[in-house]
Order: C-alpha cells, then structure tokens, then sequence
C-alpha cells in the first residue's frame, strides 16, 4: 500500500516548520539569555493566555536573491491572541535572526497584522528588540518603516497601541514606538535613541553610555518618551497585561466594567486629615487618589517625569477613569512646560478611548521664570487647555485648595466644558494668591501706611477672607457643589453614574489644529 500523496507533504511542512522555530542559531540564542532576555517567543508565551496564540506568516522570508541566508519568519514573529480573554494583535521582533533588522518581508509582516488589527478593532502590541533596518536591503527596508508610521498614524485613537521596547530600538525605528499611545521600557536591557553613543562623540564631542543616553531611567525622567518602566521583561509584560484591562478594544467600546468589591457608598473621613493648616505647606495628592479609588489601585501614568502633576488609571465602582491631579508635594503643584504636556497626552489618550476624566485642582499658577517663557510655557498650556476644551467623555472636576488665575480654567473649569465641578470648603478660587493681590491691588495704600507691615499683613487677611474660598464661584454656579472630602468618592461615583449616557456631536472639520 503505497503513502497518502500528502504525507510526504505534511513531513516536508513539519520540518519547514521546526525550522521555523528554531531559526536563531544556538550562540544568538545563549547571548539573549546571558543578558537576562528573553526569546521572542517566549515573551509572546508569557504575555498571551496559554494556547491562544495564532501565527502568521510562520514561512515568510526574504527575496533577497543576494542574501547569505534566508530564515524562516524573516526576524519578526506576528499574529493573534488573547489577553484575558480579549483578543490582541501582536508581533515581536526576533534578535537572534540577523539582530531583529528590518527588511522588507519583516515590515510587511507587521504591516500585515497592523492592518488585521485596526480593521478587526483590537489593541495592537508590538515587541520590540531589532537593529533598525537591515543595510543589505537599503532604501527597500526604508520604504518598510515609511507603510508602518502611516499605520501607526491611521490606527491611532482607534485601537490601543502598546509599544514594548525589550532590547535595542535606534534611528528610524523608534518613531513607529513614539507615534503609539505608550510605551513601556525595561531597566539595563532596553534603549531608544536617535543616534547612538559613538555618533554622539564623533559629532558633539559629548562622551555618554549607552545607558545615560537611552536607557529606561533616562527616557522616563528627563525625556518623557517612556510612559511605564519596570525591572525585568516579566514585570514589564504583567503592567501591559494590566494597562490593557483599563482600555476598551477601540474606540467604539466602552472600557471594560469589573464587578467592584469596594463599596460604592464608602465615606473617605481620611481625607480631611490629609489638609494642612496652611495653605503654604504641601501634601500627597497621590494620597487623596488612593483613596478615593476602588481598593486604592492607582497605575500611574509617566510616574517619574513632569512630576508636578499626577496622571494615571484607576476604578470608581469598577469603572476605568483617568486621573489628572495637581502634586503640591513637587514645585507646589505649578503648571510648567513638561507637566501641561504630559498632561495634555493623557487627556486625549483618555478622550479618544472613552475613559472619563476625574481632575484634582490644587494650582497655584504657572511657573515663573525666563526658561519657562522662552521655552515655550504659553504653547505647551495652551495644549493642555486644548485637549480638555476638545475632550467629549465625562468630565469631573474636585478642587482641593488652590485654585488661582489661568491655571484654574487649565485645569478643566466649568468655563471650559467640565460637566461636573464640586469643591471641598478649603478650596480657594482666585485670580491670584493673597499676597501677590494684595501687592498689587493695594500697593499705595501699604506704602503710605504708619505702619506698612502690619497694614499689608491685615489687608492679605482681608483678601483671604473675600477670596481664599469656594462661596462666591458657588454663589455663581462655577462650582456645583461644596462638598465635605469625605463624601469625595461617593459623590463622584454619583456624577459617573449620571453622566454615563452623555453624547456630544463634533463640528464636520478634518480635525483641529492642536498648538504643539
């Protein structure tokens, strides 16, 4: 009896297939897992839930007639999964087939499953460990990364993208991670950057490592290009797993709803305690979020940059919101060039995925200051006061203490478009502080005084007593309500509850012209 004419067949598929899978030579192989990294497939069997993973393109590989050799998969492993049951498109650069470069079957590759993912509408996220494109194939592998931006750019606020940078990611490469909604770093392992260190020296004269240039602590305190960092790839891996269940699949869903075990009705009687006896003294804002939140569960959004404001995810009664909130434990809680950017991108990354807003105010103002102005404070605020007056999800705001002058309309006021403004009796509503008003206001009066200190100490007292408080913008309606901040979280759980069927028609435009 002779063989099935497909057995010869399917042994030629299963030995293209093995192939396939162990396409990285043994020394590659030993060199990833000597710096602590794993393969690329053992990073997808980490994030995906156990048997989900779908591959594409297992047998792909360069046309490259030239060549020296042709690896199935080509460097890049690409296809679909399930993260808890959702499902996710994926792909992950392979280090150990000709460094993770790109060519142009790698590219169409991860154009292949980006297309898959934004028509499909789910998230979308990409590992990335590669060498940036492959010389050999020249301007072709350029072209590859010029059809990856654009769908970065078509994709984005349609579905979630994740960037994870899990090794080397230079030139060219690092704009497909810089154009997706967050991107995630590991410490020692992982670096960004345009040109590397020994292009620095040649050019500049500037000696720097490879870690001080573009490594994790760099890229999420001084540059703000990492939105999450984490110890090692495993940890790493579990933050996306938990970022992605703050996230809807795109931007038609809402954002997935747990059954909460924290009582809705629980009162915050701590809250009160937190406020200090003078307005001059800080406090942990992040305190006031932890606990008004279910279970106090805060994932912090860019942690370690533009820390005088705090953004993040959290729950209200199972719920996802996103957090912006004013950090008096750092420069006062002021509003400078890098926190109004960082808080801008938060607001339209939560904007464009139906996550509502929950604003904390205590804001003294702008920040003072030459490099302030010539930097640019008045465009990058006006970014933040966009995105707010452009966001159309729910939106609440609860001031703390300090209110003052154009930072409190920046900070998602009534006046531009706040659905729900309550306030706690300590806050105060001004155009400035007392002392800087009084000066100003009062000026002759103190100068010709018997006495000018005492005079002008009376007159601030007078000034707080008019102004340093939340009754005159409650007489007026710009706040709603004047609440005790104990009852902080269940009247917002309440708003939430209210405003969850609101709708907002946009004007017919291309888009607006947002001043970056």
């Amino acid at each position: 009896m002779t063989d099935h004419p497909l057995t010869e067949r399917l042994a030629d598929l299963e030995k293209r297939k093995d192939e396939a899978l162990n396409a990285g030579s043994e020394r590659s192989i030993q060199r990833q897992h000597d710096k602590g990294k794993m393969l690329a497939r053992e990073r997808l069997d980490y994030l995906l839930d156990p048997g989900s993973f779908n591959e594409l393109d297992m047998l792909a590989r360069t046309r490259n007639p030239e060549a020296a050799e042709r690896p199935y998969t080509d460097g890049v492993v690409t296809g679909w999964g399930t993260i808890d049951g959702r499902k996710v498109f994926v792909f992950s650069q392979d280090f150990t087939i000709m460094g993770g470069s790109l060519g142009e079957v790698f590219a169409e590759k991860i154009q292949k499953v980006m297309d898959l993912s934004l028509s499909v509408g789910a998230p979308l996220i990409g590992l990335n460990d590669g060498a940036g494109a492959r010389i050999p194939e020249g301007v072709v592998s350029l072209d590859g990364y010029g059809g990856i931006f654009y769908r970065n750019v078509q994709a984005s606020g349609v579905i979630p993208q994740i960037s994870v940078i899990m090794g080397p990611c230079a030139g060219g490469a690092v704009y497909s991670p810089a154009m997706t909604d967050f991107i995630f770093m590991v410490r020692e392992t992982s670096h960004m950057f345009i040109t590397g260190p020994d292009v620095v020296k040649t050019v500049t004269g500037e000696e720097v490592t490879l870690e001080e240039l573009g490594g994790a602590g760099s890229h999420s305190s001084k540059s703000g290009v990492a939105t999450f960092v984490a110890n090692d790839e495993q940890a790493v891996l579990d933050e996306v797993k938990l970022l992605l269940s703050m996230l809807p699949s795109n931007n038609l869903e809402s954002p997935p709803h747990v059954e909460a075990e924290d009582d809705p009705e629980r009162l915050c009687p701590e809250l009160a305690e937190l406020m200090p006896d003078s307005p001059n003294l800080p406090y942990d804002m992040k305190k006031v979020i932890t606990t008004v939140v279910d279970d106090g569960d805060f994932m912090e959004y860019h942690g370690n940059w533009a820390q005088a404001i705090v953004c993040g995810f959290a729950r209200l009664n199972g719920n996802p919101v996103g957090i912006v909130a004013n950090q008096p434990m750092h420069l006062a809680g002021v509003l400078d060039i890098e926190s109004s950017s960082k808080a801008a991108r938060f607001v339209r990354t939560c904007d464009a995925f139906n996550i509502p807003l929950i604003t904390f105010v205590d804001v003294p103002g702008f920040l003072p200051g030459v490099d302030q102005e010539y930097g640019g404070i008045i465009r990058h605020g006006a970014k933040l006061l966009y995105a707010y007056c452009e966001a159309t999800v729910p939106r609440m705001q609860v001031i703390t203490r300090k209110a003052y002058g154009g930072a409190y309309v920046v900070m998602d006021s009534k006046g531009v478009g706040c659905d729900l403004s309550l306030a706690w009796p300590s806050a105060e509503l001004a155009v400035m502080g007392p002392e800087g008003a009084t000066d100003i206001v009062y000026r002759r009066e103190i100068q010709s005084a018997a006495d000018p200190a005492s005079r002008r100490t009376e007159l601030i007292e007078e000034y707080k007593e008019r102004f340093a408080n939340p009754w005159i913008a409650a007489e007026r309606g710009y706040i709603d309500d004047v609440i005790d901040p104990a009852k902080t979280r269940v009247k917002l759980i309440a708003g939430l509850e209210m405003l969850k069927s609101k709708r907002e028609d946009l004007p017919q435009r291309k888009h607006g012209n947002v001043p970056l």
